[in-house]
Parts: C-alpha cells; structure tokens; sequence
C-alpha cells in the first residue's frame, strides 16, 4: 500500500520520531512522508511510533491508498527532498 504519514510532536520527540520515519518511508518535508509499506511494516511501525510518542499530546495521522499510480502528486515551490523512481 501507498501512506502518507505525517506527526505533530513535542520538540523533545521529533528527532526520534524522525528517525524511526525514515527507517521506512520516505522524507518529504517536515513531518511529513510517503511512500509504499506492507500492512506487516505498517504495523510494525505504528507500534514503534506509540512507544515514542505521548497519545495525550502528540498525534500521527496516515493516509492509506492501494497503489501510488492511483494519485497524483503536485508540487507547488520548492520540493525539499525529491523522490526517484530510479533504485
């Protein structure tokens, strides 16, 4: 599946927040990420994401689609960290 996730965390747990994100998707702008996951990684990254977040505080919100072909992406400015489709 395709996600967009995308947090709003205390200062004090954006950097790992950060961190763990980019172990699985990639890095848009800040907060904010994309890209294909497996349901398994989905949830494995959801339960690491609870262990460093306050659910009193801090919230993560993911978008889920099927596929990527399925949306269309716009860019309006300067994209800070453009994704290749090259491996």
């Amino acid at each position: 599946m395709y996600i967009i996730l995308m947090y709003d965390m205390d200062s004090k747990r954006v950097g790992k927040m950060l961190k763990l994100c980019r172990q699985y998707l990639n890095w848009i702008q800040n907060s904010v990420f994309e890209g294909e996951i497996s349901p398994p990684k989905l949830r494995e990254l959801s339960a690491k994401m609870k262990m460093i977040m306050d659910e009193e505080y801090d919230s993560v919100i993911i978008f889920k689609h099927r596929r990527k072909i399925a949306m269309d992406r716009e860019v309006i400015g300067v994209e800070r960290n453009p994704l290749d489709d090259f491996i």
